[in-house]
C-alpha cells in the first residue's frame, strides 16, 4: 500500500490571541484543514509562517496566528521554494478553556506528489 502522506510536526498555534479566531471558533474542528503561508512583512520573525483558515461557504480567509519559531524554519524554507502543497495542515486538538498558546494544536504532513 502506498503512503499518501507522512507526518512531519507537531506543534501550537502561536500568537492566536492577537488575532479575531473567537469569531469562527464554532466553523473550527479537529481535522479542519488549514493553510500555510510565509509572513514576508513580519517584523519579529524573519522565517514567519503564518496559519489561515478558509471558510468553505464564503471563501473568506482568516488569520489564525503562525506556526511557532522554534518549529518554522524548515516550514518556512519549503514554502520559500513553492512546496507549499505538498503541506497539510490540521487542526489535531481544540482546548477553549486552555491558555491561548494551548487552544489550538496542528499535525502538519507532507504529502504525496500524485
Amino acid at each position: 500500500m502506498e503512503t499518501k502522506k507522512i507526518f512531519f510536526r507537531e506543534c501550537h498555534l502561536a500568537g492566536r490571541q492577537y488575532y479575531s479566531v473567537n469569531e469562527i471558533w464554532s466553523k473550527l474542528s479537529i481535522g479542519t484543514k488549514l493553510i500555510m503561508e510565509r509572513d514576508y512583512e513580519n517584523r519579529y520573525d524573519p522565517a514567519a509562517v503564518m496559519v489561515k483558515y478558509v471558510d468553505e461557504e464564503s471563501g473568506e480567509a482568516y488569520k489564525l496566528g503562525y506556526i511557532p519559531k522554534s518549529d518554522n524554519d524548515g516550514i518556512s524554507q519549503l514554502l520559500e521554494m513553492g512546496w507549499g502543497s505538498a503541506f497539510e495542515c490540521l487542526i489535531s486538538r481544540l482546548s477553549p478553556t486552555e491558555t491561548y498558546e494551548q487552544q489550538i494544536h496542528l499535525t502538519i504532513s507532507v504529502v504525496r506528489k500524485e
